[in-house]
């Protein structure tokens, strides 16, 4: 009888941790103008003005997440800007992004308390005429109101667009390794704190049976 409490937790460690997944993509837009990595001399001249934009992009986007300042976060975003997140959801437009990061981080029931995250890029974004794209890594903090405290390494893909003399963030795609995470560990460790339990139950209720079996000798 007391495996099902435990059964029921794991079940709930899933739940909170797929949220927390989903919430991942929140970081992306933040460092799809991430140049810092790769020397300037590498860069054409006559590029060398957009790069330094993406800079200034990525550094605001990066200090307006980290202070969750959600409308600085969003003057960066294409009105039309699609979101693919970890747990394959999408959300399109500038309000369902309002709507989700209420809910995961800036709700009176949110799952995460406070971020911080910290954007590398693997090389200078690539770009073609009027639009570019971004890839590099994250190091992403997690404080949640439960206390839970996590950091996740994560993977990011940006797409950015220019209207006008600005840059814009279109699209981006945000993911982790599904076999190696501190989220996959929670969950298997809530998977063998059930097991083990169920171990101890059945090794217990075998020897009450085996005791009650037992029948005293007659004369």
């Amino acid at each position: 009888m007391r495996a099902f409490p435990v059964l029921h937790g794991a079940s709930m460690v899933r739940t909170r941790l797929i949220g927390l997944l989903a919430l991942l993509f929140v970081a992306v837009p933040f460092v799809s103008g991430a140049q810092d990595a790769v020397a300037p001399a590498a860069v054409a001249s006559g590029d060398e003005a957009t790069h330094q934009a993406l800079r200034a992009i990525k550094q605001d986007m990066e200090d307006a997440l980290n202070k969750q300042d959600l409308d600085r976060l969003l003057s960066h975003l294409h009105p039309d800007v699609v979101f693919s997140t970890m747990n394959n959801d999408v959300r399109v437009g500038k309000d369902a992004i309002r709507a989700y990061y209420a809910q995961m981080l800036g709700g009176p029931d949110s799952v995460v308390k406070t971020i911080n995250a910290k954007f590398d890029v693997d090389a200078l974004t690539r770009l073609y005429g009027n639009s570019g794209v971004a890839y590099g890594s994250s190091l992403d903090h997690y404080i949640l109101n439960d206390g839970t405290d996590l950091v996740v390494n994560g993977r990011w893909t940006c797409t950015l667009v220019k209207e006008g003399d600005r840059w814009l963030i279109a699209a981006f795609h945000y993911s982790t390794n599904v076999f190696d995470n501190p989220l996959l560990t929670k969950v298997k460790n809530a998977a063998l704190g059930f097991g083990a339990l169920v171990a101890v139950a059945a090794l217990g209720a075998g020897f009450f049976i085996g005791r009650r079996g037992r029948r005293p000798a007659t004369a």
